[in-house]
Formats: C-alpha cells, sequence, structure tokens
C-alpha cells in the first residue's frame, strides 16, 4: 500500500507498472513542485519495498533505506536513488541474491542508482572515513525490512556526527569553500549549477547537517522557501532537457520558465539568484557562529581553570553611538533603541564597513524590525553614515549584503528593488546590477584622492546603473531616478545636479574615447558640453574607471586608460577656455614617420610588430600582464585597404582587439597621402606569423592576386560551427551630428573571424572611403565606430549614409 492508502500500478504490474505509473505522473500539469517530488517518492517507495519483500523472503536482519536527496523524499524527476542494503551480518549469498533483485531492475528502467551493502558497523566506519556518507546517513529513510534496524543506525549516525561535530564541521566548511571556489556563485552565474554552486542546493544540504549538529543553527526565516524553489526549478529542468543535469544553461532557461508559469528567463535567473543570495547569506552566518562556538568551546576550559570557574562575559567595544563590537562581530549596545535612532541602520553599517566586521544578524534584525524610517530629505548625519559605509572598500560588500537580506536596504532605497538580483546577459559583466553597483562604488574608494568631492563620486557609483531596472536607456531612466534619490537623501540641488549628470553620461567618456576620433574638433567639444564643468569631468573620469574596473576583466586595460586620459586631458582644455587643435596639426611619432617615408618609397605597405604588456597597478605583483602584439602598418592611401589588413589578419588568426585607421600628415618636401593602421591583435592559438609573411600576404591583397574571400569561406566549411548561445542581432547606426567632417557609422554585433574583413569589403563596395576607424572587442561584441566620407572628402548625405548603414546591416544579418 502506498503512504496515502491507495494500491498503485507500481504494485499491480512491477516494473513496468512503475514506469508506467511514473511517466503517467511526470507528465501530469496538474502537479508540481514539493506535491510531485513527494508523490514521486511515495510511487518508488512502493516499488523498491515490493522488490525487497519478493527477494527477501525467509530473511531476517535486513532492512532497505532511502539516503541523501532520496531520504529526504525529494526525488526530481531524473535524481538518482541512493540506497543503502542494511543487514546484521546474515548470509553472505543470501544477501547478494536480494541486492541483485533490487538493483537490476532499476538499472533496466534506465535509472541512476547510487547504491551500497553494509553491516551497522561498516556504515558508520565508512561514514567516519568519508564526510559525502556521513551526510548522506543523516537523511537515512526506512522502506522495507528491519524497521529496528534501521532507527539504530540513524540514532547511531545523529550520535556519532553530534559527538564529532567539532572535528566535522571545519572539514564541511572546508568542502563548502573549496566547491565555491571551482563552480562559482550561483547568484551571478548566467550558467548556474543548481547544485553545486555557492548557494545552491548542496549549501542548503550542508546547512541541514550543521543544524543537526546541535553546534549551531542556520537563520530559518525563507531558508525552506529558497531550497524549494531551486528544487522546482531542477525539476523543470529535468523535464525540459529529458536529463539528469543540474546546469541551467542558457538554452534551457526559456523552455524552463515556461515550464514554472514564469514570464521570461530573466524573471528565473532572478527567483535563482534571490534564492541562492538567501542560502549563500544564511552560509555565511552558519558557519560564522560555528567558528564562534568552536573558539569559545577551546577557550573556556583554558579560561575557567585561570580565573577559577565562574561565568565569563563577552567584552565589549564601543565603535560608534549605540554600536559596539562583540565576539568578532557588529551588534547593538545595550542602551541602543533602533525605535528612536533612524540613523542606527547606516551607523552600524557604516562602523561595522570601517572596522571590517560583520553585522551580527540579530542587530540586523533588531533594526529591520524595530527602526524608525528616516525622514525626508535625510538628516545630514545619515547622508555621511552612507558614503562612510560606501567608501569603506571591500568589506563594504559583506555589510550591504547583511542589510539586504532584511530588506533595509529597499527601505532606504525603494528605486533598489528593481535592481535587486537582476541578471545581465552580457559576457562582459560577471555580476548581477545589484552586485555591479556596490562593486563599482568598492572600486571608486580607491579613487577618493583624486576628486575634490568623493562623496559624489561615491553616490553616482551606487546609482550609475539604478536605472537598468526600467525599460528604455538605462542612463536616461537612471538620470530620473538619481535625481530624486539624491534629493531625498539631503544632497543641494547644486550637487543633485551634478549628480544627475555623472548618472547620464557614465558611459560618454569610455565609449567617447574608443569609438571616436579624437583629433575631431566636434568629438571633444561634444563631451564638454555634457559635461559642463572641470569638476563633474574629474568625477566623470574617477566614475569611469571604478565602473569599468568592477565590470570585469575585458573591460578595462592600460590602453582604454590612456584613451580615456587623453580624451579627459582634451575635454579639459576646451572647458579651461582652449580651442580644441585642429586636426590636421597632429604630429606623427617619430615610428609612425618612418614607416610612412618608408611606404612612399617602395610603394607598399610596411609593418613593425611590438609586444604589449598590461601597466601594473599599485597593489600589483610580479611581471606585467601580456595584451597581445601591436602591429603599426603604413600603407599609400589607395582604395581597399581595410578589407584588406583585417582579411589577412583573419587568415593568420589573428585576433583584433583593438583597432585605428587614419590618414598620415607627412613632413615638409614629402609627396603622397599615406593610412596609418594601428592595430592591437593576439594569436587564435601557437605563435604570431612572421612580420615578413604579415607583408608579403598584404601586398597580395592589395593588388588582387590573394582571394581572401575565397580563403575565408574553405577554412570555414571546414570547421563545422559549434552550437551555442543565439547572439542578439547586428545593429547598425548613423551617429548624427559626431562629427561635422565625416559621418560615423556603428556598429554593434557578435565578433566572429574575418568579421572586420566583411565591413571594410562592404564599405568599399558601398562607395565610401574610410577617414578613421575606431574598433573595440568587448567580450564577444564587437563596437566598432567608421568615419567615412564620400569620394570626394565631404560627409555623406543623410540619406545616403542611412542606405549605407542599412546594407551593412543587412550583410551582417545575413
Amino acid at each position: 500500500m502506498t503512504s496515502t492508502g491507495v494500491r498503485t500500478e507500481a504494485e499491480d504490474s512491477g516494473p513496468s507498472g512503475y514506469a508506467a505509473a511514473r511517466l503517467r505522473l511526470l507528465t501530469e500539469g496538474a502537479r508540481s513542485g514539493p506535491p510531485r517530488r513527494a508523490a514521486l517518492a511515495g510511487l518508488t517507495d512502493d516499488w523498491l519495498a515490493g522488490l525487497f519483500g519478493a527477494g527477501a523472503e525467509g530473511l531476517r536482519g535486513v532492512s532497505l533505506v532511502a539516503v541523501g536527496g532520496y531520504g529526504r523524499g525529494e526525488l526530481s524527476p531524473r535524481s538518482d536513488l541512493d540506497l543503502l542494503l542494511l543487514h546484521d551480518n546474515g548470509d553472505p549469498a543470501a544477501i547478494a541474491a536480494l541486492a541483485d533483485r533490487i538493483w537490476y531492475p532499476v538499472w533496466d528502467l534506465g535509472l541512476a542508482l547510487d547504491h551500497s551493502v553494509r553491516t551497522p558497523a561498516e556504515a558508520r566506519r565508512t561514514a567516519g572515513e568519508d564526510l559525502k556518507v556521513q551526510l548522506g546517513l543523516l537523511d537515512a529513510r526506512h522502506l522495507a525490512g528491519d524497521l529496528g534496524l534501521t532507527a539504530s543506525l540513524r540514532t547511531a549516525v545523529l550520535a556519532d556526527w553530534r559527538n564529532q561535530a567539532p572535528k566535522r564541521l571545519p572539514q564541511l566548511q572546508e568542502l563548502c569553500a573549496e566547491r565555491a571556489e571551482r563552480q562559482g556563485e550561483l547568484q551571478y552565474l548566467l550558467e548556474p549549477d543548481l547544485k553545486e554552486a555557492r548557494g545552491g542546493l548542496r549549501d542548503a544540504t550542508a546547512l541541514r547537517a550543521v543544524a543537526a549538529s546541535w553546534l549551531a543553527d542556520a537563520p530559518r526565516e525563507g531558508l525552506d522557501d529558497a531550497r524549494r524553489r531551486l528544487l522546482d526549478v531542477r525539476d523543470a529542468l529535468h523535464l525540459a532537457t529529458g536529463r539528469a543535469t543540474d546546469r541551467l544553461a542558457l538554452q534551457e532557461q526559456d523552455q524552463v520558465a515556461a515550464e514554472l508559469g514564469l514570464l521570461d528567463a530573466d524573471t528565473l535567473l532572478r527567483q535563482v539568484y534571490e534564492s541562492a543570495r538567501l542560502i549563500s547569506y544564511a552560509s555565511d552566518v552558519t558557519w560564522r557562529e560555528v567558528g564562534r562556538v568552536l573558539r569559545s568551546r577551546a577557550v573556556r576550559p583554558r579560561l575557567r581553570s585561570m580565573l577559577g570557574g565562574g561565568r565569563q562575559v563577552a567584552e565589549r567595544s564601543p565603535l560608534a553611538e549605540g554600536v559596539v563590537e562583540q565576539e568578532g562581530e557588529v551588534v547593538l549596545a545595550r542602551a541602543a533603541r533602533p525605535d528612536r535612532d533612524p540613523v542606527l541602520p547606516l551607523r552600524a553599517a557604516a562602523a561595522a564597513a570601517q572596522a571590517g566586521l560583520p553585522l551580527s544578524l540579530h542587530a540586523v534584525r533588531r533594526m529591520a524590525a524595530g527602526a524608525r524610517p528616516l525622514p525626508t530629505p535625510w538628516p545630514a548625519e545619515a547622508r555621511e553614515q552612507l558614503v562612510t559605509l560606501l567608501g569603506s572598500g571591500p568589506p563594504t560588500t559583506e555589510v550591504w549584503e547583511a542589510l539586504e537580506a532584511e530588506g533595509l536596504i529597499t527601505r532606504l532605497i525603494p528605486d533598489w528593488e528593481r535592481v535587486r538580483c537582476r541578471p545581465q546577459r552580457n559576457a562582459v559583466h560577471i555580476w548581477t546590477v545589484d552586485r555591479h553597483l556596490i562593486e563599482t562604488a568598492v572600486r571608486a574608494s580607491e579613487f577618493t584622492r583624486r576628486v575634490s568631492r568623493p562623496d559624489l563620486l561615491l553616490v553616482a557609483a551606487l546609482l550609475h546603473d539604478i536605472g537598468k531596472g526600467w525599460p528604455g536607456d538605462h542612463s536616461v531612466a537612471g538620470e530620473i531616478i538619481a535625481r530624486d534619490v539624491a534629493g531625498r537623501i539631503g544632497f543641494d540641488r547644486t550637487d543633485v545636479a551634478v549628480l544627475a549628470t555623472l548618472v547620464r553620461h557614465h558611459l560618454l567618456l569610455i565609449e567617447t574615447a574608443t569609438r571616436r576620433d579624437l583629433e575631431d574638433p566636434a568629438t571633444v567639444r561634444s563631451v564638454a558640453e555634457a559635461v559642463g564643468s572641470q569638476g563633474t569631468l574629474e568625477l566623470l573620469h574617477a566614475l569611469t574607471e571604478a565602473d569599468a574596473l568592477a565590470t570585469g576583466p575585458a573591460a578595462w586595460s592600460s590602453w582604454r586608460g590612456s584613451l580615456v586620459a587623453d580624451l579627459v586631458k582634451r575635454v579639459s582644455a576646451v572647458l579651461a577656455g582652449d580651442a580644441p587643435a585642429d586636426p590636421e596639426a597632429a604630429a606623427p611619432t617619430a615610428e609612425q614617420e618612418r614607416l610612412a617615408i618608408e611606404a612612399i618609397a617602395t610603394g607598399g605597405p610596411v609593418l613593425a610588430l611590438r609586444a604589449q604588456t598590461e601597466a601594473p597597478t599599485e597593489e600589483a605583483t610580479g611581471e606585467p600582464e601580456p595584451l597581445g602584439v601591436e602591429l603599426l602598418i603604413a600603407v599609400p592611401d589607395q582604395p581597399g585597404v581595410l578589407p584588406a589588413v583585417s582579411g589577412v589578419l583573419a587568415m593568420h588568426r589573428l585576433t583584433v582587439r583593438a583597432a585605428e585607421l587614419r590618414s598620415l600628415r607627412l613632413p615638409d618636401g614629402v609627396d603622397g597621402s599615406v593610412l596609418l593602421l594601428d592595430w592591437r591583435v593576439a594569436a587564435e592559438y601557437g605563435s604570431l606569423p612572421q612580420a615578413a609573411r604579415l607583408r608579403a600576404d598584404l601586398v597580395r591583397a592589395l593588388d588582387g592576386s590573394l582571394d581572401i574571400a575565397g580563403r575565408l569561406a574553405e577554412r570555414d566549411a571546414a570547421y563545422p560551427r559549434r552550437r551555442g548561445v543565439v547572439a542578439p542581432p547586428p545593429r547598425v547606426t548613423v551617429a548624427s551630428a559626431a562629427s561635422r567632417l565625416a559621418t560615423v557609422i556603428e556598429v554593434r554585433a557578435q565578433d566572429a573571424p574575418g568579421f572586420l574583413f566583411r565591413i571594410g569589403r562592404a564599405l568599399e563596395d558601398a562607395g565610401v572611403r574610410v577617414r578613421s576607424a575606431h574598433v573595440s572587442t568587448l567580450g564577444a561584441n564587437a563596437v566598432d565606430a567608421f568615419y567615412v566620407t564620400g569620394l570626394q572628402g565631404a560627409p555623406l548625405p543623410d540619406e545616403e549614409a542611412v542606405a549605407v548603414a542599412r546594407k551593412l546591416e543587412e550583410m551582417l544579418r545575413g
């Protein structure tokens, strides 16, 4: 009989009946979540009990035990069956025959099975040697046979676990930390492992084990719901893929979301991230408590012997008004009154971050339950404490997460709710939106000595992407939100305007420096007009670097930093009253001039290769990081230079990380016009080709004797494309008013071998001349700008420019 008292098809028909009943249960739309998992476990219990009963006739002292996830009664559609055949040293042949009667039908149905046959003594000994076995036995559940044997083992295993907790819990913590190092944090991964990543199902199981030790316990509020949601997602993933997988791959997320009745994949990821964040925070609090208890146990006996016994009171050190340190945590003073002190949460958080200590769970919950809301606008002390918190460096992150876990952040800044746990489907970003904002503030804290208003820098860092929770351009939406938030937290009208400008234009410097011609006066003037003042420019420069550093390793380099610094220098001069330099006045370097003169003399391309390295930061140690190779090419001005050079590089499997193309002014007395191409390249694999070979192929490409398109097509045909993430379609636009001297065409698309060659050839076919090009690659994304003119050197008419952009986009989409 089942647990519900109804005879199942599994009991009536054996394995085939179980298989049919199982299939019906999994395809039944009305039942999902915990009810389906429990029903599947019950169905499986009955089937296995039947197999056991048929094979155990006449046997005594034998039981079948479910352990691990199955022991908890949580069977996902493709979960392993974790089984232990327990016996008291009966007939070995009979025990082996019984095991075969159970294991083989499971295998015959294609179900994954993790099985063992042991005596209680063997099970306890194995558990003592293998922590994972011991964790599985903590959830042991009787299925069939000798109930007393199973109960005795459960009692002994739990007693062993509690007796050995001071030794085993540190081992379990180390196991969790090693797994987190390998798998990453579930709450930030675009393709997370629901089980193994930090904050996943294994961590939830570890928290159950800690609670079973009676040594410490996890914060329970919301923990069961978070675990249930992750199990629901895993169920849907198993049904969507038909596989026993815990990896939530991008291509399955829409189907999993639909299976769960969620709006879309972003809603799914946000739900997963929220659950993972809760489990991660509970883990942090729990392991901190375990450490405190173990330290206390180690110290107290010695103290008692030294002081002659008696109860010891933990020392409390004042940190701020109403805030003290106790046993390595920040707690509230006994006289603190959250109901009368609305600034207390921010004061406690700032004190904790400044001291590099965690906020105690009890203190945060007490403030969340009783703190009065801050008035609008905030008093000066509240604003100052927020700035202190944001400027505390890396400790800010842990303190902020503690406040957020109890809802205090959204109470202080309601707009935070829209960015909380919001995924960023961009290979360049490594954090969710909210964590990226905190990381930016942490990075900005390193630059507070560079600016005259560090408070504005830190608050701008916190708010710069706050508009990502709203439709449309996040910078435009963010400007509106920043004005409102800055006013509410007590900044005056002038400061509010500066913060709004910083949020609105937080991408201006990096986008302009990497996609625009800095020699064009219109470029520099447009940035100066947007920024408005030297003080704002200074803040924007620091914010730009902090934002890029907090985004991910692909977003910043010494080269990008030098471009931004060059732009800032030019804009600063304009704001000081100096006119932008004439673009024709930019003199070439000695090396560029040498290459140009040689190109004119030989009538062909001349090139130079040199290694590039990342300049070490102040805190960096060791050798500078290699960035690739700088390739300088000078070639007499002629049609087809861009597709020829980019095609040759693609043929030689050189990845273009950045590129610039511009006309070079030659010294007096030298006739002719030269194009200078400055590329930063890296080999896809192997070593770089020799410069002489590159030049020979480039000569052939320019005279038409090298069929680049054919060579690239042959190579693509020889290597079939791998299945991967479907990239968004390319977008090509005309940047109006970006330059008075040329038409600027912007291209944003998925990078691929030969990508720049295809663009260059399409522009040549359109009959336009590339005056300069600014190419950069961010992760898998190409972000390029081409300054083009007609054959006579004038900007394209508006209609022709739009037509060229449309044809280019069609070519890329095709």
